[in-house]
């Protein structure tokens, strides 16, 4: 390709609502630009990219016994009402009425479609397991779009859905494609953890992201360095401490004036936060919940809403609070009637709690459960955080941002049960075939590359998802001999099979160096009336400062087997 024909222009400086660093390099090189809030084009040098990441991940996946097809972007309403996933996606599933007053979603995801799909092919234990996947764009209308392609409402995704006989089955499919992920991440230099995670409202017993540890992740990954254990903080447990373990005293009413915040209760009344009670109020799906947990831990949304089996969590206005009888700042489950209360278990562990006294400047000492209130609820519903000791080892909790480059999920029995999706097995009984779901966004991983690979010039491609292998980079067009024989060489690396961005245009060499390393091709050919004079041209590594003199006899061949070794030592 000629720089002087390829469609998209560089950028000196990134626009202002740029706020990943992948968002701001991947527009500045010319590689996607924005149409609206969440959707993205993708201009041909960035399309290279998806492609190339795209061919690895069919192949890992043809490897592991997958069959590709294709599914519909449209789905029929009534698919989302059979499994009752509509309920759990909210507002983030997309969905139009046709003409003739149907209602169809935006698949923003297939797990209805292929369900049904096998529901009717498949009949027989002979025919499974089954592994079925595409490449194919998804919707969602996500509430907040950000970090330019991190988070999108328009996606490309590879999603593979998993068909076996038992829970045996399952569990080999899930490693099997836990090994394939690896298999691309490590093809695709990228390093990944693996750690626990929520299912969300994919749904599922079980649940596993690959991580890409980054400054600018916007996930964070709780971890123990003693033992392994990793998890999606929205997912994390902790190993909770007990607060206190003096037999229970009697319940006394104390006057606290004007402390409302944990902090300011616990230093008037001399105590620390671990021996007070903290109310929370939320709204579920429109019910009024009072949330009590222990006084120096946090409420974990997502644990919360998994605990109430709703698709709408938010926290409640004063109003609402007030509207409810309650007194935010002095409130507790004592004596209170007619609202649902959910605690986190921590409350169990301890006794003697300071909790509000639901009035004004007031709060009960010697609060116990069950004996001074009762509750509708109890789960783990508290935030794990750094310095926590770890629930398998006991060891000390830290923390790390990533981007979630890959999540996996065991689906079990739900869907296929709603879907009617069984088989006859060998002595002839109808079973649930048991599910597993498995997903790529390729987007996302294209960022996620370029957040873990660049510096302050600009992308650094791995060499497996480069647009292109080699920048060649004439300077001095107007000198005679440089141009023809740049022309020359562009044609014998092309008849090599090399791929080639040949710089044509007649920019100084500053403007050309500046855009070879924004744009991040791995090696960068520079010919000049300097090195024609020794009859060579000078080859630069992006990820090196030195660079090399190559002779002009053989290059092709020449530049090849350098490509040739980088591709094996990055493999």
């Amino acid at each position: 390709m000629r720089f002087s024909k390829l469609f998209g222009k560089t950028l000196r400086q990134a626009p202002a609502e740029a706020e990943s660093v992948s968002h701001q390099l991947l527009l500045r090189a010319g590689m996607i630009a924005q149409e609206a809030a969440g959707i993205y084009s993708y201009l041909p040098m960035g399309w290279r990219v998806l492609k190339k990441i795209e061919n690895v991940i069919r192949e890992e996946m043809d490897k592991a016994g997958g069959q590709e097809l294709m599914l519909p972007v449209l789905q029929p309403f009534e698919l989302w009402q059979q499994s009752g996933r509509y309920v759990s996606f909210g507002k983030s599933l997309f969905t139009l009425t046709d003409r003739k007053e149907h209602t169809l979603a935006l698949g923003p995801t297939h797990e209805e479609v292929i369900t049904d799909l096998v529901h009717r092919y498949v009949q027989s234990y002979r025919e499974l397991p089954l592994l079925l996947y595409q490449i194919q764009v998804k919707l969602r209308d996500e509430p907040r779009p950000r970090g330019g392609l991190l988070r999108v409402r328009e996606f490309i995704m590879k999603d593979l859905y998993s068909f076996d006989a038992n829970e045996a089955g399952l569990d080999e499919s899930y490693q099997s494609m836990c090994q394939a992920y690896k298999n691309i991440y490590a093809r695709l230099g990228l390093p990944t953890l693996v750690v626990e995670a929520d299912s969300g409202a994919i749904g599922g017993k079980e649940s596993h992201e690959f991580m890409v540890l980054t400054e600018g992740g916007e996930d964070e990954i709780i971890r123990c360095s003693n033992c392994g254990y990793a998890a999606n903080a929205e997912k994390a447990q902790f190993a909770k401490k007990k607060s206190n373990a003096e037999a229970p005293l009697s319940l006394e009413e104390i006057a606290t004036p004007g402390t409302k915040a944990i902090e300011e209760v616990a230093g008037f009344v001399g105590v620390p936060t671990s021996q007070t009670l903290k109310s929370v109020f939320y709204y579920a799906d429109g019910e009024f919940i009072f949330v009590i947990i222990r006084g120096d831990l946090e409420v974990n949304e997502t644990k919360l809403r998994n605990a109430l089996k709703c698709s709408e969590l938010r926290l409640a206005t004063e109003g609402e609070v007030n509207e409810a009888g309650l007194v935010a700042g002095f409130a507790s489950p004592i004596g209170v009637k007619g609202v649902k209360v959910v605690a986190d278990d921590s409350i169990t562990s301890g006794s003697s709690f300071i909790a509000g006294a639901n009035k004004p400047g007031y709060h009960f000492r010697n609060a116990n459960y069950p004996r001074d209130f009762k509750v509708d609820l109890m789960a783990d519903i508290a935030l794990a955080q750094p310095g926590d000791n770890c629930p398998k080892c006991g060891g000390e909790l830290s923390s790390a941002r990533g981007i979630e480059v890959g999540h996996v999920f065991k689906l079990g029995t739900f869907i296929s049960e709603r879907f009617g999706a069984s088989f006859l097995d060998n002595d002839g009984a109808s079973r649930p075939i048991v599910m597993g779901c498995y997903g790529i966004g390729l987007g996302r991983l294209l960022a996620a590359i370029v957040e873990q690979s660049h510096d302050d010039k600009g992308i650094i491609w791995p060499l497996s998802v480069a647009p292109y292998q080699v920048y060649l980079c004439p300077l001095s067009l107007d000198k005679s001999s440089v141009l023809p024989t740049a022309e020359r060489i562009y044609q014998e690396l092309q008849k090599a099979g090399i791929e080639v961005l040949f710089d044509d245009r007649g920019d100084s060499p500053g403007v050309k160096f500046n855009d070879a390393d924004l744009l991040g091709i791995p090696l960068r050919l520079t010919l000049s009336p300097r090195t024609l004079q020794s009859q060579s041209v000078e080859a630069k590594w992006r990820t090196e400062k030195e660079a090399q003199l190559l002779p002009l006899d053989n290059l092709a061949v020449q530049v090849k087997k350098l490509l040739d070794e980088a591709l094996r030592s990055q493999s």
